[in-house]
């Protein structure tokens, strides 16, 4: 007999007109011809309002009260531009509904047709609430604003709609009411419009305005000491000689604070017609050292002196004055908060439907199968004496677990033994059995469908567990055996190995781990660096090389192929993490958010080197290949990087297809806790990368297993992405505006090299502040690179490209460790002979 087959759906069954709405908006050609007939329709209506303003007088009599039919009858007697029907639309939208604010109704119908003509990005659910606010808003604020002519005019400029609400609003709470309403929901709507409008609000309700006017009036008035202030100072106050006179008791003026004495200090100064000369003055044992001179100019803004309290007993003729530290915090958030998306702020993320939809929502279960394979198993086990009290299946999209409950007195070892006997009673390909199950007082089987499903992208990236996760770095690998969306932070991880067989899905979840990222990491805040030695794998991801990618400076290509290339890139990316530690020390935090967080709040000062930090994720493909070419060369910087390199928010991912001890060595494993093993060909195999089996017994085609931070293994489905799917989203991504360059790496030059592994410098493709960064050092005769950076507010490693440039243009001189290049030209003149001769 044919088996009966009993399909579950999770879906209802959608109706025809939403499946043949989805099929009609599938079509480009489709979808473009209407939004082209919506955006001629918006342009109609716009004219027709238009046209009411100048003819609105003349055609209110005429359509008035009259059924539009009537009005067909006579066409030529209105003086719309757009006709009767213009004439009827428009005095609808204008004076029966919304008013001038029905403009509204017109961008909002014409953002669709672009959305549909794909001309635009834009999300039409925020453009829908921005309009619908904005119309609603509007029409109130108008007819509020306008209510005492509104009898006497053909035009009702809030309409109908805004003229009964404002009564309704002003018989009830007042008109100084209705003034606070439309205020507040005007600043609500902004706050929610755009994110400068908070800072801006917190900026003109702290009165902080009007704090920094009056500190400008008070600095522009002159101090001038009266007699009475002629007062030996006391021991909380601030003193100051006046270095004119003789130094006694009563050239001695009180000030309150210390910057009314810095203030005096640098008036004095300007005034002194000599200058002090260094001298020395002892006094019990107490020597003060007094300078200043043509060479020191006193700086009112830069420096700051404090002067200590004078205890009983000391000589009140002489000042010690104390230099400050480097102690002093930096606090700007008076400006508002840093947002790092600001510098492609109108970078859109990549659309759900850009992926396929391969599994369609539903999940078939065939139960004559499942009790089929449950007596199978029951049978099994007791043709070996191994009684079992219970057993129940789970499901999945590739797998059904059977957890069995054996009868007290059966050993755990003996029913782990039976791995082949079931899965031949089973017809099976392979099947694994945990004994016993994590957290559970089971044993588990897991025996592969007969009818695999296939795990789409899409349908785990459209999950609410991804869109409403809060993890730093999401990754969304595919769904349980209980058919529950697998992901991970790949900051806790913190660095990933993963190994497999050829074919058996290593380069779809490479694929996978990047599309996640691509989906939830804005560019400013993530950078990847990718390392392809068989240059096939990763090359669809050139096209986001400004977006997405980092490399070395003088990098022709941003997808790393050569293994010398590799070298110098993973040593790169050692350098960036030493420098990104220094800034961490320097900011006083422990890890990359911290720092990040400190940055946004404004309280770490671009000017001393400090900048928003991205993560990095350094995905490293073919890793055998690379260890057989290089060996001790690439396995240092990684085993550098991985044991260090997390709290600066660099993570790497590495992946093989050879898992032997020579490729994935103990220093390797020590250092990535978090792996990944697709189906591979041997035990031994497995254990070399899970350290336990399980990896042989996958069936492919996406299967894995995966522990995360040393936790047991959980087998999931990988997501399929397809190499299309790919290719539209890094198209989609491409197609946007980007940064100047991919993000720069420091450069790295090998020991006894004198240049980069990337290449030589190529002076035809200068840096836009060359020119000027030139002159500088010229000026300052001095050939250093924090100088560059501090002068010009530019990081590191853009500073570090610019003095390679100069050296390379004869400028300054080779790199001489921790000294400062010597400056080769000598005055403004040569210089110019030598940017010329660069022209």
């Amino acid at each position: 007999m044919a088996k009966k087959t009993t399909t579950t759906k999770q879906n209802h069954t959608e109706p025809s007109w939403f499946a043949a709405l989805k099929t009609f908006s599938a079509n480009e050609r489709t979808r473009f011809i209407t939004g082209l007939v919506i955006s001629i329709l918006t342009i109609y209506v716009g004219l027709a309002l238009l046209s009411f303003f100048f003819t609105g007088a003349a055609d209110q009599s005429k359509i008035e009260n009259v059924p539009l039919g009537d009005l067909l009858i006579n066409r030529g007697s209105v003086e719309n531009w757009a006709g009767v029907r213009g004439a009827y639309f428009s005095d609808l939208l204008m004076n029966r509904w919304f008013g001038i604010s029905s403009f509204m109704i017109l961008f909002f119908l014409g953002s669709v047709g672009a959305k549909l003509m794909n001309l635009n990005k834009v999300s039409l659910l925020r453009r829908f609430l921005f309009s619908a606010s904005a119309l609603i808003w509007g029409s109130v604020f108008f007819a509020f604003l306008f209510i005492k002519g509104y009898e006497d005019t053909f035009i009702y400029l809030g309409g109908q709609h805004g003229y009964y609400i404002s009564e309704m609003f002003i018989a009830n709470i007042g008109i100084p009411g209705t003034i606070l309403l439309l205020l507040g929901s005007f600043l609500i709507l902004a706050i929610f419009t755009s994110k400068r409008t908070i800072p801006f609000l917190q900026r003109i309700l702290s009165l902080g305005w009007v704090r920094n006017r009056l500190k400008r009036k008070e600095g522009e008035e002159d101090v001038e000491p009266t007699e009475k202030e002629d007062i030996v100072a006391p021991r909380s106050k601030f003193a100051v000689e006046q270095p004119d006179e003789q130094p006694e008791m009563d050239d001695y003026k009180e000030f309150d604070t210390e910057a009314e004495l810095l203030k005096a200090e640098g008036k004095e100064k300007r005034k002194n017609v000599s200058d002090y000369k260094e001298e020395e003055v002892a006094d019990d044992d107490l020597i003060v050292t007094i300078a200043a001179g043509d060479d020191d100019p006193i700086n009112e803004k830069e420096e700051e002196t404090n002067t200590p309290e004078l205890e009983d007993g000391e000589d009140a003729g002489f000042t010690v004055e104390v230099a400050a530290g480097n102690d002093e915090t930096y606090d700007a958030s008076g400006l508002g908060t840093y947002d790092p998306r600001l510098d492609l702020s109108r970078y859109v993320f990549p659309t759900l439907d850009l992926l396929k939809a391969y599994d369609g929502g539903s999940m078939e279960i065939n139960r004559e199968e499942l009790a089929e394979n449950q007596r199978l198993i029951k049978q099994a086990l007791e043709d070996f004496n191994i009684k079992i009290a219970s057993i129940k299946a789970t499901v999945g999209p590739t797998v059904t677990l059977y957890e069995i409950v054996p009868e007290a007195g059966v050993r755990i070892s003996k029913i782990k033994n039976l791995e082949d006997d079931i899965a031949l009673s089973l017809s099976a390909l392979q099947i694994r059995i945990i004994a016993p199950m994590p957290g559970k007082g089971t044993i588990g089987i897991e025996v592969p469908n007969k009818n695999p499903q296939t795990v789409s992208m899409q349908s785990v990236i459209a999950s609410r567990r991804f869109i409403e996760g809060k993890y730093e770095l999401p990754v969304a690998m595919g769904k349980t055996i209980t058919n529950e969306v697998f992901m991970f932070d790949l900051c806790k991880t913190p660095h990933l190995l993963v190994a497999g067989a050829t074919g058996q899905g290593k380069s779809v979840g490479l694929n996978a781990i990047i599309t996640s990222l691509l989906y939830k990491k804005h560019p400013s805040e993530l950078k990847f660096v990718m390392v392809d030695p068989k240059m096939v794998e990763f090359s669809i991801y050139s096209k986001i090389e400004r977006h997405y990618l980092a490399k070395l400076p003088n990098a022709e290509k941003p997808i790393v192929t050569e293994p010398a290339d590799a070298v110098a890139t993973l040593n790169s990316l050692v350098i960036e993490m030493e420098d990104r530690y220094r800034l961490l020390v320097s900011a006083g935090v422990r890890n990359i958010k911290e720092y990040n967080t400190k940055f946004i709040e404004r309280r770490l000062n671009p000017q001393k080197g400090h900048h928003f930090l991205p993560y990095i994720v350094a995905v490293v493909d073919e890793f055998a290949d690379l260890i057989a070419v290089a060996g001790r060369e690439i396995e240092l910087p990684i085993s550098r990087i991985a044991a260090k390199a997390r709290a600066v928010g660099i993570h790497m991912i590495l992946a093989t297809q050879r898992p032997d001890t020579k490729v994935i060595t103990g220093t390797i494993k020590s250092n990535f806790p978090s792996r990944i093993a697709f189906k591979v060909a041997s035990m031994i195999d497995s254990r070399t990368i899970l350290d336990a089996p399980g990896a042989n017994r996958l069936i492919g085609r996406g299967d894995m297993l995966i522990i995360v931070a040393g936790q047991e293994p959980v087998r999931v489905q990988c997501a399929f992405v397809d190499t299309p799917e790919v290719e539209d989203i890094v198209d989609y991504i491409g197609e946007q505006a980007g940064f100047q360059t991919a993000y720069l790496l420091p450069d790295y030059v090998p020991e006894g090299g004198e240049a980069s592994t990337s290449g030589a410098v190529d002076l035809s493709d200068r840096d836009p502040l060359f020119d000027e960064a030139a002159r500088l050092i010229v000026i300052q005769q001095q050939g250093s690179t924090s100088l560059i950076q501090r002068k010009f507010a530019i990081g590191y490693n853009r500073a570090g490209r610019l003095m390679d440039q100069l050296e390379a243009a004869g400028i300054v001189g080779p790199f001489e460790g921790s000294k400062a290049r010597q400056v080769l030209v000598q005055d403004e003149y040569s210089l110019e002979q030598v940017l010329n001769g660069l022209k």
